[in-house]
């Protein structure tokens, strides 16, 4: 069992002969930290917000933006399980993991609720302190696209010689979810080269033929052994959907945030802002998972 090195294991026998003890009544007094301070870190978690203004809006921003990253963390977690399970075959297991991916991205996009009251004069009001910070230089989220399979090597350079730079260079070097995916396809008699290698996908990106074929078999003829029981081919198509359209949604809800509070302007990190934002919605998750529906 692992633990942080503050936290003392409690047996489920301990916790009842705890319980038995007081009664029922709570803990309320130890000998050093707090175990619930000790598990989840609020020491460091909470010396985390240090707000540059006075402005009423920046804690507001500030603790939004750092829950989105550890968002991102956890999909990037959970993607990777997803991506080892269909490595090895095991396609329930992949399944689950993209279904807890797509609940999390489900979470954060409520985050940009907290947002949606900022109009330009409030983020105008800190904007300036924020100097050449800018979402776009996120290396978790950047983390989350590769993995996803949303790779493109001139998004690596901004990270050079940074400490997010081996773990970034290896996810885009890597298989994505989606070539693990694509490669369990052909694994399971689906008629595709021996490998679909990982791609940049932008705007005019244009889909695989045979992955896309592969994909209208799935759902023409694997839904009735999926419904029975089997293990899944259509079950991992649905998962997958649900994990696009949920990142897309937080992508939809980014446009939605900078549009509401800066408009056109120019992005802090250097970019158009809102039109760059634009043009990276329409590189698609998954691509060929929904253009074979079309063919379907």
């Amino acid at each position: 069992m692992k633990t942080t090195g503050r936290v003392r294991p409690v047996s489920a026998a301990e916790r009842a002969e705890r319980a038995r003890m007081s009664g029922g009544l709570p803990t309320l007094e130890f000998e050093r930290e707090i175990p619930y301070d000790a598990y989840v870190r609020t020491d460091v978690l909470h010396d985390l917000q240090r707000p540059l203004t006075d402005a009423p809006g920046e804690m507001s921003f500030l603790v939004i933006t750092q829950v989105m990253e550890l968002y991102f963390n956890l999909v990037a977690h959970e993607l990777l399980a997803a991506r080892e399970s269909l490595r090895a075959d095991r396609v329930r297991d992949a399944v689950a993991a993209l279904r807890r991916t797509a609940l999390h991205l489900e979470a954060a996009n409520a985050g940009w609720l907290g947002l949606r009251w900022m109009t330009p004069a409030d983020f105008n009001s800190f904007r300036d302190r924020l100097g050449e910070a800018s979402g776009l230089q996120s290396g978790m989220y950047r983390l989350v696209e590769f993995r996803l399979g949303l790779k493109s090597g001139a998004l690596l350079r901004p990270f050079r010689g940074g400490a997010r730079e081996e773990a970034l260079r290896r996810a885009f070097d890597e298989p994505s979810v989606w070539d693990a995916a694509t490669a369990l396809l052909a694994r399971r008699g689906h008629e595709l080269p021996a490998a679909v290698p990982g791609r940049d996908i932008g705007a005019e990106y244009e889909p695989h033929e045979a992955v896309e074929r592969a994909w209208v078999r799935v759902y023409r003829h694997d839904a009735a052994a999926d419904l029975e029981g089997g293990d899944g081919l259509r079950a991992l198509g649905d998962a997958l959907a649900e994990v696009s359209e949920r990142f897309g949604d937080w992508r939809y809800q980014h446009v939605a945030a900078v549009r509401r509070a800066m408009g056109a302007k120019p992005g802090s990190g250097g970019s158009n802002g809102l039109a760059w934002l634009e043009r990276s919605m329409a590189r698609v998750v998954f691509p060929e998972l929904w253009s074979a529906r079309t063919h379907m």
